[in-house]
């Protein structure tokens, strides 16, 4: 291979990318250290940024801090607590070399550069970086390129050296007999790729001039691979592992498109892969009004940590991907680095309150930007295939009055037997009957498809009220003809609606669930519930069918459903419920409106899905 190579982009589009001949990598490389995320003049940019802005000077005190605690603490050991993932040590030893050599560069303090070294030396004595889970690989590899490039010329020859034989041997020899046999994770469509590629990528880019062709051969096949997930932005930015992956999966796309550009002057073309530019909007959108994520599939709902979103916003011009950046509690040294003071909040920068996420499936929905308060409710249709997805089509998270409402219990344990194997959908948090979302004739069985894929079939946002219906019978058709679900917000009235409608092959059983960690009082009649927490309240109406009542659940599987040892007890969690026996076909609404706006004196109409905002 020759020059520059085509390379196909996503879905018959212009081609996206360039991958260079191994002779140009060399060629092209910057010379100099650093080269990695910054050149020289970058740290003096930064001492300069901390003087003039308050809150990077804020987020400098903080990382100070932290390097203040680092210098206190043992190095890393080899530690492998669940006999699989050497990954906590690895992210240790990441963000404390990131940190240490930040602030060395900053502040010129020796105790800085000696207990990175002493950090460094440490994993480069480990026996391995645990190749067998080669995320912990890759994410040491990573360090120690920071390491090695960042502090380049404070390394003395033997120093430096340690550092090369370390990644080369521990890294990059292991990566590429991976790339070269087309090994699993370098064909994989999710955060694995990215990584892996990204972690592994650093380190090859840090020794373009040492190892020239082991580091040349890599970065060649490092670009290609990572195109593979890169298509899975596409149209729209979102991702289908959920907000968690997200964060990982482009905080590493993100540095290694970076660093190419900082060491070879491009990106080759990665960074105008479809929907890439617009992956920023997907945590601003995914987030409610309290900072707590829509964490469908594994994952928990806080808020992301991203400092890629500085990256993102200076790459793409779009400054309100900053403003999510600066709301970070707990700044990354990158933080300081991509700092970019540009953005204000989605209202004044004129974002819909409304958001359709095509292909992962998604719609979120909101009647304020600025108002803690404000009512938002996510909803799903989606791809059970997707990694790390649950059983979860037609899932709805809800928050209204500083509280979310409607919770998504994230991920169980990944130790737990078979959790990413046969045993997946046995745990109560995988299943549909642990999401908020309808179960049909429960059994052992997954209670939906694990194959099924469901789309969102019409999505109205309007300024008076915004919808989206879902078409959720791939996910039961097993049981049932047609398994519709639309979710409603209005704005004017302001409450949510959620209306199902369902028509089974055969007689059969229904059951709707929510998830709240409020307490829920439920009238005699058995038509209204008031969920309580702090001095907020939530009623949830029954409107739809008459001889349907709501009860109260602990959060745990039904008396015919798979209980595997071991898993979340759910303690403090209860579940709102509606259960429908004998039926072949149903139409079942409920309301939920906050207590503080007020009692309806109208209850709505129950309307057709199908007429809906017409």
């Amino acid at each position: 291979m020759k020059g520059w190579m085509w390379m196909n982009c996503v879905l018959g589009l212009a081609v996206c990318a360039m991958a260079l001949a191994p002779n140009d990598w060399v060629t092209k490389s910057k010379k100099e250290h650093p080269r990695l995320l910054v050149a020289k003049a970058d740290f003096e940019r930064v001492k300069k940024l901390v003087q003039a802005n308050s809150l990077a000077r804020e987020f400098y005190q903080r990382l100070k801090s932290q390097a203040e605690r680092i210098c206190q603490e043992p190095p890393s050991r080899y530690e492998i607590p669940d006999g699989l993932r050497l990954l906590a040590t690895s992210r240790r030893v990441l963000l404390r070399v990131y940190t240490l050599a930040l602030l060395y560069r900053l502040d010129g303090e020796k105790r800085y550069l000696e207990r990175a070294w002493n950090e460094l030396e440490a994993a480069a004595n480990f026996p391995d970086w645990n190749p067998r889970h080669f995320l912990d690989t890759a994410e040491m590899a990573h360090a120690f390129a920071i390491g090695y490039d960042w502090l380049y010329h404070e390394w003395s020859d033997e120093q430096r050296k340690i550092l090369r034989e370390a990644m080369a041997q521990k890294a990059l020899l292991p990566a590429l007999k991976i790339y070269r046999e087309k090994g699993w994770w370098s064909q994989a469509r999710h955060n694995w790729n990215q990584v892996c590629n990204g972690g592994i990528g650093m380190a090859a880019l840090a020794l373009l001039d040492e190892l020239p062709e082991l580091s040349s051969e890599i970065l060649s096949h490092a670009v290609q691979s990572i195109q593979i997930p890169m298509k899975e932005f596409a149209p729209d930015g979102a991702w289908g592992e959920g907000p968690g992956y997200w964060n990982y999966a482009t905080s590493y796309n993100c540095v290694f498109l970076a660093a190419l550009e900082t060491s070879i002057g491009s990106d080759l073309g990665l960074s105008k892969m479809s929907g890439f530019s617009e992956t920023g909007l997907f945590p601003i959108y995914i987030t409610g009004p309290t900072g707590r994520t829509f964490n469908f599939a594994d994952g928990g709902d806080g808020t992301l940590r991203a400092p890629q979103m500085f990256w993102l916003a200076k790459k793409f011009n779009k400054p309100v991907y900053a403003w999510y950046a600066r709301t970070n509690a707990s700044p990354h040294p990158l933080d300081l680095i991509w700092f970019d003071e540009r953005g204000k909040d989605p209202q004044a920068e004129g974002l819909p309150l409304d958001k359709y996420f095509r292909y992962v499936e998604v719609v979120t929905m909101r009647t304020a930007w600025n108002d803690r308060d404000a009512i938002f409710v996510a909803f799903k249709a989606g791809d059970n295939k997707f990694n790390h997805s649950h059983l979860d089509i037609g899932t709805f998270v809800l928050d209204a009055l500083g509280y979310r409402w409607a919770i998504d219990l994230g991920a169980d344990n990944y130790n737990l037997p078979g959790f990413f194997g046969r045993e997946r959908w046995t745990y109560y948090r995988l299943r549909a009957e642990g999401h908020n979302t309808l179960v049909i004739n429960p059994s052992k069985e997954p209670d939906q498809d694990p194959r099924a894929e469901a789309k969102i079939i019409r999505f109205i946002s309007r300024p008076d009220r915004a919808f989206a219906i879902a078409d959720l019978t791939p996910a039961y058709a097993r049981h049932a003809e047609k398994v519709l679900r639309g979710v409603m917000l209005d704005r004017k009235n302001r409450f949510v609606f959620v209306q199902d409608e369902i028509t089974l092959k055969q007689q059969g059983e229904v059951w709707w669930f929510m998830h709240t960690p409020a307490t829920v009082q439920i009238s005699d009649d058995g038509k209204t519930a008031i969920l309580v927490q702090g001095n907020a309240q939530l009623r949830a109406v029954l409107i739809s069918p008459e001889n349907a009542q709501f009860t109260v659940m602990d959060a745990r599987p039904l008396p015919t459903s798979p209980d595997p040892q071991g898993q979340n007890p759910n303690k403090g969690i209860r579940k709102l419920a509606v259960n429908l026996k004998g039926i072949t076909s149903v139409r079942l609404g409920v309301l939920m409106q906050p207590v503080a706006e007020g009692a309806m004196k109208k209850l709505p109409s129950l309307i057709p899905l199908d007429k809906w905002g017409k």
